[in-house]
């Protein structure tokens, strides 16, 4: 849905009350947030409905919670799924510096801010179709430890459980940073029959040579060129002895080298790898301002 016909419908099919006052709801703000790809704030919300003004709206979303299960009630029908689809897990911080008071507030690193600060910390996990450049938000996590004590990798875990055992939406494969690459979320994305794709840090310990000289740090592998093209084998210290995973040398930009690695062993292509990498960061960056304003009003 585009944001005119968004205008559209509402102006035509808004709900009112007996005095035929326009009523704004949780099906008008969602499908805002699905329709505006670019401004997702109220001032632009309220310039596109003549009949509800910004007070109105920002009034509605002071007094309503918006939850992970309403977000998923009102995109579900959008989605346009396919059995190669990506699930992109990303976080992000609300910059909440000047609102100490909120509950949900905590002292934390930023990646935008290059530093820490005080906000909200969002888990979230979106739904790409990769083959027609779409993408949707389909669940999101508030990072609290005091509240509930989960980590993000638990919130994650959750989230993934959800989508494969109660939403049951098809996808090939998860895409994430190496902030969420542990070794037990990795088996666990495996032993659902999925396949992952995410950096690994230069520190991380693997070996490379089947057991001959032992675990050394990433950034130390020494690569031949097929092997630039290609990916190799190696085992990621702390695995089960059985399991390998495919790593890659990718280059992102002229000063920064990701090493990638995937349990698709049949993974053979580092250009494959780079374009799948592209996609996770892309569309990483174009939620934040999306779920931001979901979360934040």
């Amino acid at each position: 849905m585009k944001l005119s016909e968004f205008h559209e419908k509402i102006s035509e099919g808004g709900i009112k009350n007996k005095n035929q006052a326009m009523i704004f709801t949780k099906l008008n703000y969602c499908q805002y947030l699905l329709s505006s790809q670019i401004n997702y704030t109220l001032t632009n919300l309220a310039n596109h409905l003549e009949e509800i003004s910004h007070d109105k709206i920002n009034r509605y979303l002071k007094n309503e919670k918006l939850t992970p299960r309403l977000l998923w009630d009102n995109v579900k029908d959008f989605i346009e799924i396919n059995e190669n689809a990506y699930l992109v897990f990303d976080d992000t911080v609300i910059d909440k510096r000047y609102a100490i008071e909120i509950e949900t507030t905590k002292r934390q690193y930023s990646g935008n801010e290059h530093g820490v600060i005080q906000g909200i910390g969002l888990v979230n996990c979106l739904y790409v179709n990769h083959e027609i450049g779409k993408f949707w938000v389909v669940d999101y996590r508030i990072y609290d430890p005091p509240r509930d004590g989960k980590t993000k990798i638990d919130h994650v875990t959750e989230m993934l459980q959800n989508l494969v055992y109660h939403k049951d939406l098809p996808f090939k494969a998860v895409l994430m940073d190496s902030w969420y690459a542990t070794n037990k979320l990795m088996l666990s994305i495996d032993d659902l029959g999925k396949y992952y794709y995410c950096p690994l840090k230069r520190n991380r310990l693997v070996d490379d040579t089947r057991d001959k000289n032992g675990y050394q740090k990433i950034e130390l592998l020494s690569w031949n060129e097929q092997e630039l093209k290609s990916g190799k084998i190696v085992k990621i210290k702390k695995f089960p002895g059985a399991k390998k995973v495919k790593l890659f040398r990718v280059t992102v930009s002229t000063d920064r080298t990701d090493f990638i690695a995937t349990n698709d062993l049949s993974q053979d292509s580092t250009d494959v790898v780079q374009k799948v990498c592209k996609v996770c960061l892309r569309h990483a960056n174009a939620n934040v301002g999306r779920l931001r304003s979901f979360i934040e009003n």
